[in-house]
């Protein structure tokens, strides 16, 4: 059996079974997914953290590349109650760390009630305990890595569905499921896939109906670059955004969001649409939500377990977002109609008229 140490916040350590060697470090998450572990491992808003498993057993379908979501897995090291082999030798392929014989429930309640935390690896014939302490010293809060997003985004433009003859969505990559870009294709849009730091002369060169900004991992504050985007076109473009794009919306116009004690990440988070007062299930993954929506979005959609807006509709103009993923990949897909929503806004009969000038 390889050595496998993980050094909490605060100092304990925790011993496992070495599954894939190596160091790292990174903020300490839980998901609850049961299945869908493909899609987590790849999905770019676990970039610069350390994902535990609830489920107790990860890999008993194998690992199959269509269902990636991303080229790369992107937690820094995975931790669960028992890997499969599939699983443990995909992950040793990416350099990624992986530990298992983990009391689970034990780590996932430490985060529920401490929040989520630092947290350093070390797994190899030779690690030591002080080898994970290390790590853990060196591990940085979420809000301090200002370059996120370059380290999830394209580093040109990629365009997707050129063939098709709908609308055309710029979207702002910040670390952007593949599902997403599906989704839209789908249904006949072409979609430009622009750098988390595009420049308003990236996005007038597009010329888009729509507006989009993506997914993607850490503080919303530190995406300047989009921000400034939204504020720039909210008046002339539609604008959506998923998750990560929910909060970068807020903030653009007069918002405020904030870091969650340890977020909401599973399939099966459940949202109340306030209009209706239906419920679905949804699929989610992030640690910040919208404080304060501000003056110009209201909330149409709040979390059943803890009242957080999961939806924002735009007092004065055209703007839908959601903090959920409607494309899902892993989970429920009760809400895929968002991708019609937000296609709708392309049409000039369904946008709000502009007031004139003085």
């Amino acid at each position: 059996m390889t050595a496998a140490y993980v050094a909490l916040e605060g100092g304990h350590v925790l011993e496992g079974r070495g599954r894939a060697s190596g160091t790292a470090r990174g903020e300490l998450v839980f998901t609850t997914a049961y299945t869908g572990y493909e899609e987590s491992l790849t999905d770019p808003s676990y970039e610069e953290q350390i994902l535990t498993f609830s489920y107790p057993l990860i890999g008993n379908y194998g690992v199959r590349e269509e269902r990636f979501e991303s080229d790369r897995v992107h937690p820094r090291a995975v931790l669960a109650k028992e890997l499969t082999d599939d699983v443990t030798e995909w992950l040793e392929s990416e350099d990624v760390p992986a530990v298992d014989h983990l009391d689970t429930r034990e780590i996932v309640t430490d985060i529920r009630d401490g929040g989520a935390m630092k947290c350093g690896i070390a797994v190899g014939d030779d690690v030591t305990e002080e080898d994970a302490l290390e790590q853990l010293e060196q591990c940085k809060a979420m809000s301090d890595h200002t370059e996120i997003g370059a380290q999830v985004s394209v580093d040109e433009t990629v365009v997707h569905g050129e063939d098709n003859d709908g609308d055309t969505v710029a979207l702002v990559d910040c670390g952007a499921k593949g599902s997403i870009v599906d989704s839209l294709v789908e249904r006949n849009a072409t979609v430009h896939v622009l750098p988390h730091d595009a420049t308003e002369a990236d996005i007038e060169a597009v010329d888009p109906d729509i507006l989009f900004i993506s997914n993607g991992p850490g503080d919303p504050a530190n995406y300047e670059a989009a921000i400034d985007l939204v504020d720039a076109f909210v008046e002339d473009t539609p604008v959506a955004g998923i998750c990560l794009g929910q909060q970068i919306v807020a903030e653009a116009l007069g918002g405020t969001t904030e870091k969650m004690t340890f977020g909401h990440r599973g399939v099966n988070q459940p949202v109340m649409d306030l209009e209706s007062g239906r419920v679905v299930m949804t699929t989610q993954n992030h640690g910040y939500t919208v404080a304060d929506p501000g003056d110009y979005l209201e909330v149409t959609q709040i979390n059943v377990n803890d009242d957080t807006p999961e939806g924002l509709d735009g007092v004065e103009h055209d703007i839908i977002t959601r903090q959920y993923h409607p494309e899902a990949n892993p989970g429920p897909q009760d809400t895929l109609d968002f991708f019609d929503d937000v296609l709708a806004m392309a049409d000039p009969q369904n946008q709000r008229a502009v007031p004139a000038d003085d």
